[in-house]
């Protein structure tokens, strides 16, 4: 090996990277908190849905990724050690035992700019076939109609009763709410 090599692989050692951490079951909000709190920078991606809690229905975070997250560190200068003792970290997610591997820039910025998206948008909200809702847009606004599928991550279809029979639409789910 070279002279050269050696300092190309220092210097890539040295770039910060994404890796992924595999949390405790339910504690990927507490591991993100402690290790932001340790002074590492941590993206846990959420999701706004809403579930009906006690009666009512609610509008609650959910981890993108059930007990993962992601923490940026660089070989040389961050202090690895206190992560695996973190409260709510399993462990740093590895490929044969080895050192972790890197989680792709490209792939956290996607997740980055989706998240920011989704932050200007309408929260998603997830319905089951049977239900009943309401449509909140458009020309049958405020009409009640029996949620039939999702067609795609956007759209919906929809059984609407109209002239004694009931009508397939398809719409945005953005248009859609749950009947309380």
């Amino acid at each position: 090996m070279r002279d050269d090599d050696l300092s190309l692989e220092g210097a890539e050692d040295a770039v910060p990277r994404w890796y992924a951490i595999q949390c405790k079951g339910g504690e990927s909000f507490r591991a993100a908190e402690h290790l932001g709190n340790q002074g590492y920078e941590v993206f846990h991606p959420v999701l706004e849905v809403q579930k009906k809690r006690r009666g009512k229905l609610e509008w609650v975070s959910e981890p993108l990724f059930p007990y993962y997250l992601f923490i940026r560190l660089d070989r040389l200068v961050s202090n690895w050690r206190p992560i695996r003792s973190t409260r709510g970290v399993l462990k740093l997610v590895t490929f044969g035992g080895e050192m972790p591997v890197a989680v792709g820039d490209g792939l956290i910025e996607v997740l980055r700019r989706q998240a920011s998206q989704d932050d200007d948008d309408v929260a998603h909200v997830y319905f089951r076939a049977g239900e009943t809702v309401e449509i909140t847009e458009g020309p049958f606004k405020d009409l009640q109609a029996v949620f039939a599928s999702h067609k795609g991550e956007e759209r919906a279809i929809v059984l609407l009763n109209m002239l004694h029979q009931q009508q397939r639409l398809e719409m945005p789910v953005s248009r859609l709410r749950r009947r309380d």
